[in-house]
């Protein structure tokens, strides 16, 4: 939704021979495309209009009709009047562009997506981003700072601020991507052979960076709140890691939230043997009730890495990384720029411009509703089988009965579009269970996905295994 109403705005008529109305109409349209009116704003009265201009009521009516007719407003009896949301196509069309099928078809569906906008006018004020873009192509071709400009930086913090983090300017930075930040955390905390602590089901990612580093990953036993303390504390004490990671939000891939209590638990035992955290925020900006991170609780110790790409699209490669207080920024800055040298300036501008523009906000809202409903869905249909879910997650983590195994379950849902990836994927050491992780985002439309949770029910359930 935009500013309603715009009560501060008047329009400023430009100075021509035109009649009044249509000066007001240029108006209207000059200041949408200086980004001072945006899709979705509503319009003062006219009334007010008038008064502020001085002119007649009819003059402005007529200016507020004619902007009606040119397509940059619209008018409902009773709501008022609004920016008019920019048409796709019309952009398309007008950049001379269509969409590319090379493209929309490359797709993963194993990876854990957010739901993709399809709401025409959200994905039009996405679209209108890019402008922004092109109207400062060339300077954005440029190579720029590995921690992000000053500009971008001050638009981090202002999400940051927005979504209830802290920002330390001096240790902040803004990385291309969650995975990229990790491994140069790594780089500096680590050396080959040495024992990196994490969750005994964890996020893949970690496990080939701890791979690529030399690293021993230890897995460290949870309950229902998160990560034992007890369960850290011995295994500190027997391996003496380089770090522990967690992944304490929505965790990938059992989509548990470690509770405020465990986290400040979690932060004691850390401190009492000086132990740093690398904390995998990748869902924080999805999760609209999530505790404080540990990182709050550990300013000293903890690495705070808050992903861009689960709220957003991975195609953005963005993470906001915040280092802790002892913590050598200009040796964070040297690993990353020698693993990718610097964050997209053409990301950093398209996301600075939506969180500008209130775009960013409303990509989050959808996000999280859409979220919510694809898990009602999945509930409903998984309702007679083991399933552990969060309203706002991705995914589900479902164990299957006895004598299920998880190839057979993978065998017949090999042909459908759903995402599913067994527990080996996530398991540290010692045998996976027979577990799946199921993937409810990305471009697999509602029917779809309902139709591939009945047919995985009936699979897990080993209906007609044997007709």
């Amino acid at each position: 939704m935009g500013r309603d109403p715009l009560k501060h705005w008047s329009p400023t008529l430009p100075v021509s021979d035109k009649p009044r109305y249509l000066e007001i109409a240029d108006a209207i349209r000059a200041d949408i495309d200086a980004g001072l009116l945006l899709p979705g704003d509503r319009l003062p009265p006219q009334r007010g209009v008038a008064q502020d201009l001085g002119v007649d009521f009819s003059t402005v009516s007529r200016g507020y009709a004619e902007s009606v007719r040119r397509g940059d407003i619209e008018s409902f009896v009773g709501r008022g009047t609004f920016v008019r949301a920019p048409d796709v196509q019309a952009l398309l069309d007008g950049a001379n562009a269509a969409p590319d099928p090379r493209r929309i078809l490359e797709e993963d569906p194993m990876m854990n997506m957010p739901p993709e906008p399809d709401d025409p006018a959200l994905v039009a004020r996405m679209a209108s981003g890019l402008g922004h873009v092109a109207a400062n192509l060339v300077p954005l071709l440029r190579y720029q700072s590995v921690r992000g400009s000053a500009a971008d930086r001050e638009i981090a913090r202002t999400w940051m601020q927005a979504n209830g983090l802290d920002f330390a300017a001096d240790r902040f930075a803004i990385t291309p991507g969650a995975h990229a930040s990790i491994y140069a955390i790594l780089t500096l905390l680590s050396e080959p052979g040495q024992t990196l602590l994490c969750e005994t089901l964890t996020y893949p990612g970690i496990r080939s960076i701890a791979a690529r580093l030399g690293l021993r990953l230890v897995g460290v036993p949870s309950d229902r709140e998160g990560l034992r303390p007890e369960a850290l504390e011995r295994a500190i004490t027997e391996h003496w890691p380089a770090a522990l990671y967690l992944n304490p939000t929505l965790q990938n891939p059992t989509t548990k939230t470690m509770s405020e209590t465990r986290r400040r638990e979690i932060a004691e035992v850390l401190t009492q043997h000086d132990i740093q955290l690398i904390e995998d925020d990748a869902y924080r900006f999805v999760a609209a009730d999530a505790p404080p991170p540990i990182a709050s609780h550990l300013p000293d110790l903890a690495w705070h890495v808050a992903g861009i790409s689960k709220c957003f699209g991975a195609g953005l490669r963005l993470a906001y990384t915040t280092g802790p207080q002892r913590a050598e920024m200009g040796g964070f800055s040297q690993a990353l720029r020698s693993i990718n040298v610097m964050a997209s300036p053409l990301s950093l501008a398209l996301l600075g411009h939506w969180i500008e523009d209130g775009t960013a906000a409303q990509i989050q809202a959808f996000v999280r509703r859409a979220a919510a409903q694809r898990q009602e869905l999945a509930r409903g249909i998984l309702c007679g089988c083991f399933v552990t879910n969060a309203p706002e997650a991705f995914n589900l983590w479902v164990e299957l009965p006895r004598g299920t195994s998880r190839a057979e379950v993978m065998g017949r849902m090999a042909n459908r579009q759903i995402g599913i990836m067994p527990s080996d994927a996530f398991t540290v050491v010692g045998q996976p269970s027979e577990a799946l992780r199921v993937c409810l985002g990305g471009p697999i439309s509602l029917e779809q996905l309902r139709e591939d949770l009945i047919a995985l029910r009936d699979a897990i359930l080993r209906k007609d295994w044997l007709g």
